[in-house]
């Protein structure tokens, strides 16, 4: 960027999962992204972009997702423009997902960057949040996206949000920091931390051991940059992909969508974690503020609402008798439907009005075999 130009900011909201753990609730066009879950009044992919609109201006945000889900979303009214809902053009994971994005926003804003690519791509910081977590106090959120914001550009790193670890979670990939814990100067408060590793999902002994230690923060899946420098990190780290970002923008310049297909089409599909982030030279960690949870799969709306006195979490028209530690989930129209549970312990227990599903918390991430088994048995409740 030339001498005193401002970094235009960007923001792309991952919004292309399927939720299928949350069936019968969360369908084919109705995935999670698009359910009050969090008990909110708007849906989780409204209220990601609601977080954001006072940092970053509501034209500037994006919504990267699947084809099939691009008309829902529009439909769904989440705040951002009809032509702000962009569509992968296939399922190539996160990775994936981000190069499209970037590809696209380096096409799009082309007019409005410098000539140059490479000035181009330093004109543009781009903030990538999720669009199906939950997230307590907006004010303390904004604070970590504009501490990461400021921390990717004048340290020329790529930036995530992490998580304080409130159990030894096995679900959840960890982020390492230094042993001394000492924070970066001229940043924050939050605090940011240079990251020294990636850790997969442990088993439990590591995560206890990661929980005693106070140097692992769980993976928010939250990432903060200047277009440059990923694209620089991503040339060393995945050069198909930062090769592929190149050849995209390209063809969407040229209105060349059939070449845009099959680039794309040609990358392997992969995190961006492996892909960049466990790669890359220099990565930091900003401490989130706020309360922060995974909401991904049903237990999830038990830690995260209020429940009653024996522990069960009722939504909707339903009547808990004699059972503790249950999700209970009528979606029908007040007085159409009664739904009564008697006697259960930690049972899940969904109706709609075309499905029902009956399962224990501890097998409730197995839902999406029982998805498999009735998509290879062509349901129509999909």
């Amino acid at each position: 960027m030339g001498e005193g130009q401002q970094s235009r900011r960007v923001a792309v909201v991952m919004a292309g999962g399927s939720g299928e753990r949350f069936w019968p609730l969360s369908r084919t066009t109705r995935p999670k992204q698009l359910l009050r879950l969090t008990g909110a009044r708007e849906s989780m992919l409204a209220e990601a972009v609601s977080r954001l609109a006072p940092l970053i201006p509501r034209d500037d945000i994006y919504i990267a997702t699947g084809e099939h889900l691009v008309e829902p979303i529009r439909e769904a009214g989440v705040g951002v423009r009809a032509e702000n809902v962009i569509a992968e053009p296939s399922k190539r994971n996160t990775a994936g997902c981000l190069a499209y994005a970037t590809a696209y926003l380096l096409a799009k804003y082309r007019g409005e960057l410098p000539p140059d690519s490479a000035e181009a791509q330093n004109a543009l910081t781009l903030a990538v949040v999720t669009a199906d977590h939950l997230v307590e106090g907006d004010e303390e959120f904004r604070a970590a996206v504009q501490t990461a914001l400021a921390a990717a550009n004048g340290e020329h790193a790529l930036v995530t949000i992490g998580i304080e670890p409130s159990r030894p979670e096995t679900g959840y990939g960890y982020i390492q920091i230094p042993e001394d814990k000492l924070a970066l100067v001229g940043y924050g408060p939050p605090d940011v931390y240079p990251v020294t590793a990636f850790h997969e999902k442990p088993d439990a002994a590591t995560a206890e051991s990661f929980l005693e230690s106070g140097r692992f923060y769980w993976n928010s899946g939250m990432f903060f940059w200047n277009v440059g420098v990923f694209m620089r990190e991503l040339a060393e780290a995945g050069p198909a992909y930062a090769s592929a970002i190149s050849e995209m923008a390209r063809a969407m310049r040229e209105g060349r969508e059939g070449r845009v297909r099959e680039v794309f089409d040609a990358l392997p599909s992969a995190p961006i974690d492996t892909v960049l982030m466990e790669k890359a030279r220099k990565v930091l960690v900003v401490a989130a503020p706020f309360q922060w949870d995974d909401i991904g799969a049903w237990p999830a709306l038990a830690r995260t609402q209020s429940c009653d006195a024996r522990g069960n979490l009722v939504v909707g028209e339903a009547v808990a008798v004699d059972s503790s530690g249950c999700i209970i989930y009528n979606e029908s129209e007040p007085g159409a439907k009664e739904v009564v549970v008697v006697g259960a312990q930690d049972l899940v227990v969904v109706v709609c009005d075309d499905a029902v599903l009956v399962v224990s918390k501890e097998r409730a991430q197995d839902i999406r075999e029982a998805v498999a088994e009735m998509r290879r048995r062509g349901s129509t409740h999909l």
